[in-house]
């Protein structure tokens, strides 16, 4: 057995009606499950407020919109994308703006030491 084949594990997915053999990784089976229970409560519900009035097609499709507009709705909830650009944006106004400092204080600083210095010999 492979170092590959360990890390996988095969189960099987009770979803709705039907069993779904897997070959998934082992950390992910925790994930495989719940996705697997979230897919057949969803049909479930579906079904038990139109069965009888929608096939076992529709009631499949609706239960995957349903999902994937959950899905999609968290993803966008979840785009940081604008505040990382923002972030980098008042990241460099910051580091430009230390730079400057730094500058100003290095010059200052070097001026105040040749002050020292002129003053030190003219007292000597």
């Amino acid at each position: 057995m492979t170092e590959d084949n360990r890390d996988k594990l095969n189960i099987r997915l009770h979803i709705y009606d039907t069993d779904i053999p897997v070959t998934i990784a082992r950390e992910d089976e925790e994930d495989y499950r719940n996705a697997a229970k979230l897919i057949t409560d969803t049909i479930n519900a579906y079904a038990a407020h139109f069965k009888g009035r929608r096939s076992d097609k529709e009631l499949l499709y609706m239960a995957l919109i349903e999902i994937a507009l959950r899905f999609e709705q968290e993803s966008r909830r979840n785009d940081t994308a604008p505040y990382s650009n923002i972030l980098g944006k008042l990241t460099s106004e910051i580091e430009e703006a230390l730079k400057v400092d730094a500058f100003s204080r290095s010059f200052a600083k070097s001026r105040d030491v040749k002050e020292e210095k002129n003053i030190t010999k003219q007292i000597l």
